[in-house]
């Protein structure tokens, strides 16, 4: 009996992964309608029915690729501050590249293609192109020209999703890759909002700066605690980067043309941090909240009260392997041993709760004619309801708390 295709899985992880290995290249990633990269065929008759694409896929197994615990944990920060100011935390992930281009690794990463408005993953084979994967993008990532290009004899660090990593944990057995020639990198997740919610921000964004050519998704302006920024250049102002430049100007600190923090109310962070229009997997399909993970290391903001007092950035390393754990004690970055709790603290332990107003804010971002404020007026809206439903549900504790404040 002939195996099936992924031609029936929706509101997946969309890691892409089952691009890579299909014989005959016919799997591809697109966007659905709510603004999430699932698998599609190109060319359904051309299906051989080998079932490599599902043999790899994470999201369809109940159990991940390895049932890994954490061997060890640090808080680590770069010894390279110009390197520890540039990263989102404390340049650990940016560490760990360098170090393993240095042993003949090639380096897989995430950057933002302004001109596909979109994050991408790229092969990055020095540390000018690997400045292109400092700091975080909070979309997901299209990987399939990436994963296309990886050689099975080369070696990589691929970086990446849980999922993805997965997934790709999944690849490297299905394929029978030699161990050696990879190392899995992954991160604490929060989950990945819609593509619509981007859409929609560049939209009200570009009205004020003009053609997106830079986006930043977190700087330390202002500290590291108050990072949560979005930095945005445009045609109309800014200059545009070229990563060919040399790393030491590449590196340097880049205050954006529009500045806009989430203690302001920053419309992409209301939704995205609050959980508004997340993947449906990451809802109810998770698998790799704070202990669970397919990756060799996975890295963090070390959030938590050992280090509240630090504005400088404070990266969580944290070794899945024994692989992962010497390659560690390599990087050049400053690095005390906590227990994993200390270092995962702050990092979320469950699936975030599926939103009741999910839908209508999905349904919102579709419409074209709508904008960001109006799926930010239909949470307002239902959180307000809700309020007034608790009102009339605690009438004592609401009369006591009205006395209160006068």
């Amino acid at each position: 009996m002939n195996k099936a295709n992924i031609s029936d899985i929706h509101n997946c992880y969309g890691c892409g992964v089952c691009t890579k290995p299909c014989p005959v290249h016919i799997v591809d990633l697109r966007l659905n309608e709510w603004g999430f990269y699932e698998p599609y065929l190109t060319d359904a008759d051309k299906c051989i029915h080998c079932g490599l694409c599902r043999d790899v896929c994470a999201y369809v197994k109940q159990e991940r690729a390895v049932d890994s615990k954490p061997l060890v944990s640090y808080a680590a920060w770069s010894n390279d501050k110009r390197v520890q100011r540039k990263c989102s935390s404390g340049g650990a992930g940016f560490e760990i590249a360098k170090y393993l281009l240095g042993k003949g690794y090639k380096a897989i990463g995430v950057r933002y293609n302004a001109e596909t408005e979109r994050a991408e993953h790229f092969i990055a084979t020095t540390p000018e192109e690997l400045v292109q994967t400092a700091g975080s993008k909070y979309i997901q990532s299209y990987p399939v020209e990436a994963l296309g290009d990886i050689d099975r004899k080369g070696k990589y660090l691929i970086t990446g999703t849980p999922c993805q990593i997965d997934s790709f944990r999944n690849y490297m057995k299905r394929m029978k890759l030699p161990e050696d020639n990879f190392v899995l990198l992954d991160f604490f997740c929060h989950g990945v909002p819609s593509m619509n919610v981007w859409k929609k921000y560049t939209q009200a964004v570009e009205k004020i700066t003009g053609k997106i050519i830079y986006a930043s998704w977190r700087n330390k302006w202002t500290g590291w605690h108050d990072s949560w920024n979005m930095g945005i250049d445009g045609s109309e102002h800014g200059e545009k980067i070229d990563w060919h430049d040399s790393y030491d100007l590449l590196i340097r600190e880049k205050k954006s043309y529009m500045h806009s923090p989430l203690s302001k109310g920053d419309k992409f962070y209301k939704l995205f941090l609050g959980d508004c229009l997340l993947g449906d997997q990451c809802y109810h399909h998770c698998k790799y909240k704070y202990d669970k993970s397919s990756a060799d290391i996975r890295i963090c903001d070390l959030w938590g009260k050992t280090y509240q007092d630090n504005e400088d950035g404070v990266s969580g390393a944290v070794a899945f392997s024994q692989r992962g754990a010497e390659i560690l004690k390599n990087i050049d970055c400053h690095l005390t041993e906590h227990p994993f709790s200390v270092v995962a603290e702050g990092q979320m332990k469950t699936c975030p709760p599926y939103k009741k107003w999910y839908k209508k804010v999905a349904a919102t971002l579709v419409d074209p004619d709508k904008t960001i404020d109006d799926a930010i007026d239909v949470v307002n809206n239902v959180r307000k309801m809700e309020r007034w439903k608790s009102h009339f549900r605690h009438p004592l504790r609401t009369a006591i708390n009205v006395i209160k404040k006068l």
